[in-house]
């Protein structure tokens, strides 16, 4: 079953709109972020089961939330806490990753997951 999926427009300094994908939310400091990439573009190769290279670049936005408009604003966090909150995701990412006994991965330790396998 396809997961539902959590797509944002954005729109550049020139007026051009871009769509994210947002693949996943977290919180950090009582802030609400998401992690977000553009949506994998077609590379064209009718193989199902394509090796193809793609580079995915992917985004940490702050989460705004104005309960009374029902909305949310995406917006860049601060340059000070970028190496934090990069070394959030990585550790979210990580323990996605995990298959040991304790966090999911066959790694023995030092997947950096935490773990004490």
């Amino acid at each position: 079953m396809d997961e539902e999926r959590d797509f944002v427009v954005f729109t550049d300094d020139d007026g051009n709109e871009f769509e994210l994908d947002v693949i996943e939310y977290f919180s950090h400091n009582d802030k609400k972020y998401a992690v977000l990439i553009a949506p994998e573009e077609d590379c064209g190769c009718e193989d199902e089961a394509c090796d193809c290279e793609h580079e995915v670049e992917m985004f940490i936005m702050q989460v705004v939330t104005d309960e009374e408009a029902d909305t949310e604003e995406f917006i860049s966090p601060a340059d000070e806490e970028m190496d934090e909150l990069i070394a959030v995701v990585e550790q979210l990412f990580a323990e996605d990753d995990c298959d040991c006994d304790e966090c999911g991965d066959d790694h023995g330790d030092g997947c950096g997951c935490g773990c004490k396998a």
